[in-house]
């Protein structure tokens, strides 16, 4: 049975649902800030079958104008496949999780072309295309690093825009799979009252998919009632679909996760 100090045994746990790789340094930081962090990730994150295509795409980078990462996945796949990235071709990013992806990669303001949305409350593809001058990159071509699926929308508008668009995939994601070990968990989750942190849409519909695998509709009940925390307004908007009632819009990046749990223990 861990110990925990006493002002962390009052406050309520906090559920970490990022894949597995990526959920032990935000662990670490909720800990540091008196609160006790579980591990429950909500999407798992799954090498290519075949990288043949993505290693073809990273051995000509020079004929991209730009090259846009998703996802700090995306950044970690890539950079797995060609570690010896090229510093004179900009980058595109979303959130301030790709930003330290990157950093952990060497590379950063100092040394390269990054640009990101401007508002740190949506970082998403939306705000990403208002911080792009497309005008410059008309007829041009732009590279977009992703996973197996995802949204259209940065492409679908750079194309829009008169710019040549090539989208490659470096990884593919799924939900975690329910054996009875993870059952149990959620179970014990659903029953208490937990601060939850979301970071993609995706993993908030495969929460609320899961609850009604083990436990039907009073599952979901308990745990639309439970308070999330989420960084992105897209993600947000999803959770509000989804009748979630208690969520919290931090704002992109750890600090700002870390300081919304910090004002309501």
């Amino acid at each position: 049975m861990p110990f925990w100090p006493p002002a962390m045994r009052m406050a309520k746990p906090v559920v970490i649902t990022r894949p597995l790789a990526q959920a032990a340094p935000l662990a670490e930081q909720v800990s540091a800030v008196g609160r006790a962090p579980i591990i429950f990730p909500l999407l798992e994150i799954q090498p290519l079958p075949d990288a043949a295509f993505l290693r073809a795409t990273l051995d000509t980078l020079h004929r991209f104008a730009l090259i846009a990462f998703v996802s700090p996945n995306a950044i970690d796949a890539a950079f797995a496949v060609r570690p010896d990235w090229p510093r004179d071709i900009p980058i595109a990013i979303i959130g301030e999780g790709s930003r330290k992806a990157l950093a952990a990669h060497g590379i950063t303001d100092a040394n390269a072309i990054i640009l990101s949305s401007r508002d740190p409350a949506r970082t998403d593809s939306q705000t990403l295309l208002v911080a792009l001058d497309k005008d410059a990159l008309q007829g041009r071509e732009v590279l977009i690093v992703r996973g197996e699926t995802g949204r259209e929308l940065l492409a679908d508008e750079l194309r829009a825009a008169g710019i040549a668009v090539t989208q490659v995939a470096a990884y593919r994601r799924s939900a975690p799979r329910l054996d009875a070990s993870t059952r149990a968990q959620l179970l014990q989750l659903i029953d208490t009252e937990n601060d939850w942190i979301v970071t993609s849409s995706e993993a908030m519909r495969n929460l609320l998919q899961m609850a009604e695998q083990v436990a039907g509709e009073s599952a979901v009940a308990k745990m639309q009632q439970q308070r999330f925390l989420v960084p992105h307004a897209r993600i947000a908007e999803t959770a509000h679909s989804l009748n979630f009632r208690n969520v919290t819009l931090t704002g992109s990046g750890d600090e700002r996760l870390l300081a919304a749990l910090q004002s309501r223990p």
